[in-house]
C-alpha cells in the first residue's frame, strides 16, 4: 500500500481541491501509516493536514459511482514514487 502513494505527487480529492503529499510518518500507538499532505488553496483552518494511509488511497461512493478519496494527478518538483 505505501508503494501507491507518490511523494510529492498533486492528488485531487473527490470534491475537487488538490493538496501536495509532503510525506509518511508513522502513528507512535498503532505503527498505522499516515499521510502528510498540504493544501494548494487558501485555507484558514489550516494549511497542513494528516490522514491514515489506507483512509488516503481507499475508494468511496459518490452519486453511485466508486471515485478514489484522492485522484493523483501530477508530479511536483519531479519526485518519483516511494
Amino acid at each position: 500500500m505505501v508503494e501507491d502513494l507518490v511523494l510529492g505527487g498533486v492528488y485531487q480529492h473527490y470534491k475537487g481541491k488538490n493538496y501536495l503529499v509532503r510525506d509518511l510518518a508513522r502513528h507512535s500507538e498503532t505503527m498505522e501509516w499516515m499521510v502528510l499532505y498540504e493544501c494548494l488553496y487558501e485555507n484558514e483552518e489550516g494549511r497542513l493536514w494528516v490522514r491514515p494511509l489506507k483512509m488516503f488511497l481507499e475508494t468511496i461512493e459518490l452519486d453511485g459511482k466508486t471515485v478514489p478519496r484522492f485522484q493523483y494527478i501530477g508530479n511536483q518538483k519531479g519526485r518519483s514514487r516511494l
